[in-house]
């Protein structure tokens, strides 16, 4: 008799397991969800007007690629395309990142100017010729 005492409180014990385990799974799968959720509302995309006048800025290392290194040091860029025939520059980046008016001062570090923000004029000096408006 007191092997079936044994067995039926060990299986007890056993269920009870599996019923927390069901429940640990559930809260851990919802709360997955949850995150993946939030983190897909900070996306942001914003078009910035530039001051990029040649259209060979996407091959040239002082041009393109510096306005692209720039903005990318920025924390939550997740991605730049460069426009050199509208003068525009399109970044998409996470708003609890970074901000619109950083991305701004990161163009303008690369010596170019961005909306409203101008070009920093040691960078803006650096330039080749037929980058300077």
């Amino acid at each position: 008799m007191a092997w079936k005492s044994y067995r039926c409180q060990n299986s007890l014990v056993l269920n009870l397991i599996r019923i927390d385990m069901k429940y640990l799974f559930v809260f851990a799968l919802l709360f997955s969800l949850s995150t993946i959720g939030m983190a897909q509302d900070n996306t942001e995309t914003i078009t910035i007007k530039t001051s990029i006048v040649c259209d060979h800025c996407m091959e040239c290392d002082d041009c393109g690629f510096n306005i692209d290194t720039h903005i990318r040091s920025l924390k939550g860029i997740k991605k730049v395309k460069i426009n050199p025939d509208e003068s525009t520059v399109d970044v998409t980046f996470r708003n609890d990142k970074t901000t619109p008016d950083e991305i701004r001062g990161a163009i303008a570090k690369a010596g170019f100017d961005a909306d409203d923000v101008k070009a920093d004029p040691e960078s803006y000096a650096k330039l080749d010729g037929c980058c300077k408006k």
